[in-house]
């Protein structure tokens, strides 16, 4: 029995005299490892700083960008002129060529009433401000995503972005308005001609 116990105390002698000489390169290693680990997470969390920064960042470039709005707020404008004189048409019996804005809804039918038509007007230019924002949000992103990856380029990548948003803001604003101003501008020439004025 005492040559188990002398065993036992030897075999742990021998293990805190084998963990004391190991202790140090032990502790270097976990120092490094919580080194890494540091990095790691530090680079992770700044990571997830850029991820959490990247969306405010394009929604807010996006809500204060002109060309977001300029396709909704000129198309709306156009179509309201073209409703507004065309109710001297309606009133004298002519009728509605577009059935969207006739009470059966097919072409050339009785007119809706003026507040009717307005909230059409109002539900069609918050359909083009959805297209401006999709269109203006993905430019940001890919801008976005760009920026890192060729950043001596800045300042082309921005201008580039800038004339993909001018262009499809443009392009969007006179597909939209361009017959309604026509309409608009039609309208009164016949409504002067026929003396309804």
């Amino acid at each position: 029995m005492n040559a188990d116990v002398h065993d036992v105390e030897r075999d742990a002698t021998a293990a805190k005299s084998s963990r004391g000489s190991s202790r140090q390169p032990l502790s270097v290693s976990r120092v490094i490892a919580v080194a890494l680990m540091m990095l790691l997470a530090s680079s992770v969390s700044a990571q997830d700083q850029d991820r959490a920064s990247f969306v405010p960042d394009v929604v807010k470039k996006v809500i204060l960008d002109p060309t977001t709005y300029a396709p909704a707020v000129v198309a709306w404008e156009a179509m309201r002129l073209d409703w507004r004189t065309s109710q001297v048409f309606f009133q004298n019996g002519w009728s509605e060529r577009n059935p969207r804005f006739t009470v059966s809804g097919l072409k050339d039918d009785v007119a809706v009433g003026y507040a009717a038509g307005n909230r059409q007007i109002l539900t069609d230019a918050f359909a083009n401000l959805r297209l401006s924002l999709v269109n203006n949000a993905s430019e940001r992103v890919v801008e976005r995503l760009l920026l890192p990856r060729y950043p001596n380029h800045r300042k082309l990548l921005r201008t580039i972005g800038w004339i993909e948003r001018s262009a499809m803001a443009s392009f969007w604003s006179y597909r939209l308005s361009a017959g309604h101003f026509r309409q608009w501008q039609e309208n009164q020439r016949r409504a002067q001609q026929l003396g309804y004025n």
